[in-house]
């Protein structure tokens, strides 16, 4: 749950600073860029952060090798995405690839939701909702590569 309170709060804060004033921030694509940047922010750094990564390491399906390898260059994608959200220039391509990477990443959501995982200690979200979110956040990303 926290990404998406991550990407909704900071989008509506993006965007209130774009009314207050801030003409970078002008509009709801910059607020998204913003919001689902600091969305990977947090998946990102979850990443490094010990139970978190372990259990993400947990949930990489059993026939893909280096499953910690795996975790890290995800990680390392996922903070490099977020930057490059931030950089106008770049923020379209970011998008693109964090979309992919998210459709790339989703059947290790499927095998821990099926295999009842548990991560940092608390149960996986169960695949309906996490299904949901999923298209939320690739949906965001796919208006952010394709918006104005």
């Amino acid at each position: 749950m926290a990404p998406l309170i991550a990407l909704l709060a900071g989008a509506a804060l993006a965007r209130l600073t774009g009314l207050a004033g801030v003409a970078a921030l002008d509009g709801w694509h910059p607020a998204l860029r913003v919001g689902l940047a600091l969305m990977f922010v947090v998946t990102g750094v979850a990443h490094f952060a010990g139970r978190r990564r372990a259990g993400l390491i947990a949930m990489v399906p059993s026939g893909l090798p280096r499953p910690d390898l795996l975790v890290t260059v995800t990680g390392v994608l996922e903070l490099v995405g977020a930057v490059g959200l931030l950089i106008p220039a770049t923020a379209r391509l970011a998008a693109a690839g964090l979309a992919l990477l998210m459709l790339a990443m989703f059947p290790a959501n499927v095998s821990a939701a099926r295999r009842g995982l548990t991560l940092a200690g608390r149960p996986v979200t169960p695949l309906g909702q996490r299904t949901v979110l999923q298209i939320v956040f690739v949906a965001t990303a796919v208006g952010i590569s394709f918006g104005p």
